[in-house]
């Protein structure tokens, strides 16, 4: 059993039907009942552990295997000298095999069985075993109830599996009622919606237990701290770690490229042009004075051997920009005006599409309303599945996708999707995406990485600093120190 963030390394997520899958592969070649019986051990070793002096538990049990997982971890609690009061909302009979035989074993060992929606003495630790991965839909009714008054407990709570109206898959509620735990032990697999959407603010801290089954290679991974910058050497100069240039800071927005510019710095780009699109610019950044203000854009725009971070602050002056920039760059990182202007005029939109095919790498990095402009949809659609979501516009762009937010989604043009595990609301800030697009472009430069690795790292570094910082929220340029801070030295 191990507690999953931070992420010292991948993760492989299952979604439902994988995790299905290989639930189903797994108990073909084990004896029957044995996966429950090992999930029911390490909810109460879990539990036990966390909350080494507590003696009074209630578990809410559901209709499903979920129930059969909360009523084996009772059996275990009790036997461990715990006074354990237990709400079942189901009929018995009804209960699938596995959970059935955890009811006959729990009865036998005298665990107190009840049918009532909440506990009628104030439990030390609840356990959430009402709903699984078989969760279609927001529940209604007694299951609601339960839910409701889980959430309105003063203990602590732990999740089996994942939270109890959760959607495993894309992190948002089925409905209005969802358990809002302090703890998650997820079991055999874990959950990409564990990570992403609401998942975080609904899970608590995760943990995982594969209950001795190898969890299998998928196409969704947890990011873990992916290694990126080489050692320098001493013959190396600043011409060996490439030129930024960053095209955006229109008239009353110029901070937006500052701030990218200073980050692509920081993150190590030998030198870094600032080509702002605000004529009345002063001809350097006093706090940055080594970067290298330039008025226009028509010195990047033939700079193929640059990589070019364009849109942050770009406004509307950034379209005319975009033409060339789509056609030359070598290395390209599309941020802001620069991706609403692309979603609103299809001409932009296919000289974006055949980078790709002319070996010319790209990254975007939109929040979900920038996506959803992109995608023809509304925000609350990309939300609704972030995974599929950054997959789709990585497909449709032949782009590496960073979908920002609460577990931000970074898509590879090979369908591979990372979800990355650090950040929290201290990013909930102006200017910080402005930071993260700016450092994707510095790391590319230094690094001489591919743009999907340029991404993770540059993604997983802006989470981390966010979390090892004290301020919140954290101010754009603030964050730039923090970054650079944070950043793994060799």
């Amino acid at each position: 059993m191990q507690r999953i963030l931070p992420a010292q390394h991948d993760w492989p997520l299952h979604d439902v039907a994988a995790s299905r899958l290989m639930e189903q592969q797994a108990q073909a070649g084990l004896p029957t009942h044995t996966l429950m019986q090992r999930a029911g051990m390490a909810v109460a070793a879990l539990t036990r552990a966390l909350h080494p002096h507590a003696r009074k538990v209630w578990i809410a049990c559901g209709p499903g295997n979920n129930g059969g997982d909360g009523l084996d971890a009772a059996i275990h609690l009790r036997a461990a000298g715990w006074s354990v009061e237990l709400s079942l909302l189901c009929d018995p009979a009804r209960l699938p095999a596995d959970a059935a035989d955890a009811h006959a074993r729990a009865r036998s060992a005298g665990v107190a069985i009840g049918g009532n929606p909440h506990p009628t003495h104030a439990p030390d630790v609840a356990i959430d075993a009402v709903l699984g991965l078989g969760g279609r839909r927001g529940p209604t009714g007694e299951l609601a109830a339960l839910i409701d008054n889980l959430n309105a407990l003063d203990c602590p709570v732990l999740a089996v599996d994942l939270p109890s109206g959760l959607n495993a898959d894309t992190g948002q509620p089925h409905g209005k009622a969802c358990v809002v735990a302090d703890h998650t032990l997820s079991l055999l697999t874990l959950k990409p919606g564990l990570f992403t959407g609401a998942g975080r603010d609904h899970s608590g801290e995760v943990w995982f237990d594969p209950l001795e089954v190898t969890p299998q290679r998928t196409s969704i991974r947890l990011s873990g701290s992916p290694a990126l910058h080489p050692s320098r050497r001493h013959a190396q100069h600043k011409g060996s770690f490439g030129d930024v240039a960053v095209v955006g800071g229109a008239a009353g927005m110029a901070g937006a490229a500052l701030l990218a510019a200073r980050a692509a710095h920081a993150a190590g780009a030998g030198r870094v042009y600032v080509d702002v699109l605000d004529s009345t610019l002063t001809s350097f950044d006093a706090g940055r004075p080594e970067l290298m203000l330039r008025h226009g854009w028509s010195h990047t725009a033939s700079a193929e051997s640059a990589t070019v971070v364009a849109g942050c602050g770009g406004g509307a002056a950034i379209r005319q920009a975009l033409p060339r920039l789509l056609s030359t760059a070598g290395r390209l990182v599309l941020d802001a005006d620069a991706l609403n202007a692309v979603a609103a005029d299809p001409a932009l939109a296919a000289l974006l599409t055949a980078r790709s095919p002319r070996q010319r790498e790209t990254v975007l990095t939109p929040h979900p309303l920038e996506a959803a402009r992109l995608l023809g949809t509304d925000t609350a659609s990309v939300q609704a599945d972030r995974v599929a979501a950054a997959r789709q516009l990585s497909q449709r762009f032949g782009c590496v996708i960073v979908l920002k937010g609460s577990g931000s989604v970074i898509a590879g043009l090979n369908g591979d999707l990372w979800i990355n595990g650090t950040g929290n609301a201290a990013l909930g800030s102006a200017g910080t995406g402005d930071v993260l697009a700016g450092w994707i472009g510095g790391c590319w430069s230094a690094s001489g990485s591919s743009a999907l690795d340029a991404a993770r790292h540059a993604t997983w570094l802006h989470g981390l600093a966010a979390e090892r910082s004290q301020a919140s929220p954290l101010r754009a340029a603030d964050l730039i120190d923090a970054m650079h801070s944070a950043a793994p030295r060799r």
